[in-house]
């Protein structure tokens, strides 16, 4: 995990300047390339100098650090540009959708003594430092409370929530000069509702209020459970909620008929009913949105 630890730049100014070390970098490696093929009586085309394993794998690199926006971007390109993107781009693009950076454990106590106090630990019997997710937002811890009660404490990574709109148009201006991205590629209207979804993202009064409002709506149901929120371990930066234990949904996959035609049975039953009875959508249809409980 020590290898996996990436101090978060929280201020608009050290964001802009991991983007601008970015461009940097992606403009001295197309020079030198270029120089190269030259050299050997090459005619190199700008497209080929720019999308070269290397400069991509530098993109991603760098959209996995500063996290927030700037990742979110690229994991909405990975999933909804298609063969637009060079399949090279997409497929070191799509690896960000589960491979975020976490914050040093120096931050991230730094940040929690911002957002609880000094005696944050307080309520806890346990909190586990190492957290066992992480995102384009935020990251996500076990706690326990003196009761036995298992958590979900979600923390969003420092400056993220006013880094939104200046971190989105920075990455579009990145894309657009480096043409990693192609030329018909229109971005304007991804970006926008990038913006809007992240902004919503990053509210987690927001979230909670979501949350109480899908849990009135779904009523009591035997075959869904949505997590409890803990309101007074909550704030807009820090999401707490009962952990609930499960597997992966993919796991049904391996299941019997019977199983899988059952669970099938009961999405496709909990969708249209989101749709046309409660229209409020739980989340978007992210495999990794949904567990499973094999035993229940």
């Amino acid at each position: 995990m020590k290898n996996n630890e990436v101090k978060v730049p929280s201020g608009r100014l050290s964001r802009l300047s991991k983007m601008g070390g970015l461009a940097s970098r992606l403009a001295g490696n197309v020079l030198f390339e270029g120089a190269k093929q030259l050299s050997k009586g090459q005619s190199p085309k700008l497209q080929q100098l720019v999308m070269t394993p290397s400069n991509i794998g530098h993109v991603a690199e760098k959209l996995s650090q500063l996290r927030g926006a700037a990742m979110k971007v690229g994991q909405m390109l990975s999933m909804d540009a298609g063969d637009l993107v060079a399949p090279e781009l997409a497929e070191v693009l799509a690896k960000l959708r589960s491979d975020a950076k976490v914050m040093p454990h120096k931050q991230l106590t730094t940040l929690l003594v911002q957002q609880w106090g000094r005696d944050w630990l307080a309520p806890f019997a346990q909190f586990e430092l190492r957290p066992f997710a992480a995102a384009s937002i935020g990251q996500v811890h076990v706690a326990y409370l003196d009761t036995g009660e298992k958590l979900a404490v979600k923390i969003q990574y420092p400056g993220v929530r006013d880094s939104i709109d200046s971190d989105i148009d920075n990455v579009a201006t990145l894309l657009k000069v480096s043409r990693l991205i192609p030329a018909n590629v229109k971005l304007d209207t991804l970006l926008a509702e990038a913006k809007a979804q992240l902004h919503n993202e990053a509210d987690y009064h927001f979230e909670a209020e979501q949350i109480a409002l899908y849990q009135q709506q779904l009523g009591y149901n035997p075959h869904f459970i949505v997590p409890k929120v803990y309101s007074a371990l909550s704030n807009n930066s820090i999401l707490t909620m009962q952990f609930v234990e499960g597997t992966p949904i993919e796991s049904v996959a391996q299941a019997s008929q019977e199983v899988r035609n059952l669970v099938a049975s009961r999405l496709m039953e909990l969708c249209f009913r989101e749709l046309f009875e409660f229209k409020l959508l739980q989340s978007d249809p992210n495999f990794a949105n949904f567990q499973y409980q094999a035993d229940s």
